[in-house]
C-alpha cells in the first residue's frame, strides 16, 4: 500500500446562504490503481465570532461520472521514496463541478468555527474506496447554518 496526503493549502468558505452545501473537494482514481480515502482533517478558521456555529463536511460518492474543475492538488507521498500517485484531487474555495449518479452519502463530520474536527478510518478495511479506472469520485461537501465561514481541510489517501 502507498500512502499520500492531499492538502489544498488554502482557506475555503462555506456558502453565503445558510444551510446550502458547496462541493469543495474531490478525489478520483487513476487508470491503474484503486484509491481509498483514509482520513479527513477539518478545521474552522473563524476569528472574532460572536455566535457559536459549526461546519459540516459530507463525503459523497458520485457513481456515474467523476467531479471535475477546481484547482488541482497533487497528492504528496508520505514516504519520499514512494512513486507519484495515480489518483488525482482538486478543491475550490467556492465549489467544484459535481459528478453524476447518486450521490451516495458515505460520511459526515463536523468542526466548530474555530476548532478542529477530524475523521480517521479505524482500519484500512473501513476506508472509502474507488476502483482503479472508475469514472467516480469521492467529494467533500461543506455546509453550515452560519454563512461564509472559513475553514481548511486535508485528506489522507491510499493506493
Amino acid at each position: 500500500m502507498l500512502f499520500y496526503t492531499v492538502v489544498p493549502g488554502a482557506i475555503q468558505t462555506t456558502n453565503a446562504s445558510a444551510n446550502t452545501a458547496n462541493d469543495a473537494f474531490f478525489i478520483k482514481p487513476g487508470a491503474t490503481r484503486a484509491v481509498w480515502l483514509r482520513s479527513i482533517y477539518l478545521a474552522g478558521r473563524g476569528a472574532a465570532l460572536t455566535s457559536i456555529s459549526g461546519i459540516t463536511l459530507r463525503i459523497e460518492k458520485w457513481t456515474t461520472t467523476a467531479s471535475s474543475a477546481g484547482t488541482g492538488v497533487t497528492p504528496s507521498p508520505n514516504d519520499v521514496g514512494m512513486q507519484a500517485a495515480k489518483h488525482t484531487a482538486a478543491f475550490s474555495a467556492t465549489t467544484v463541478t459535481s459528478g453524476t449518479g447518486g450521490p451516495t452519502l458515505m460520511l459526515s463530520i463536523g468542526c466548530g468555527t474555530t476548532s478542529p474536527g477530524n475523521w480517521v478510518a479505524p482500519s484500512n478495511d473501513e476506508a472509502y474506496a474507488l476502483e482503479g479506472a472508475a469514472t467516480q469520485s469521492l467529494d467533500g461537501f461543506n455546509v453550515s447554518g452560519g454563512t461564509s465561514l472559513n475553514f481548511e481541510m486535508s485528506a489522507g489517501t491510499m493506493e
